[in-house]
């Protein structure tokens, strides 16, 4: 399992995602869209696979190349 390209941690359990990164604008990205961190500590953006992880969370720490894809609204 490869790890996901870009890890942002964040405070928040909501997040949102526009593909804007790196100097990427969000013109050349993709639709904004709005996350949810569960229990796991930590979301995949379903467009650009940027991992969002929360901090102090569950996943805040581990080596993110173990962890599986978790993308908004799929079953733990």
């Amino acid at each position: 399992m490869n790890a996901p390209p870009q890890i942002a941690r964040v405070l928040q359990t909501r997040v949102s995602c526009d593909g804007a990164h790196d100097g990427i604008p969000a013109a050349l990205g993709h639709p904004r869209v709005y996350l949810e961190i569960d229990a796991q500590g930590y979301v995949d953006c379903g467009y650009c696979d940027r991992r969002f992880v929360l901090i102090g969370g569950a996943a805040d720490g581990a080596g993110q190349s173990a962890t599986p894809d978790h993308h908004a609204g799929a079953g733990a």
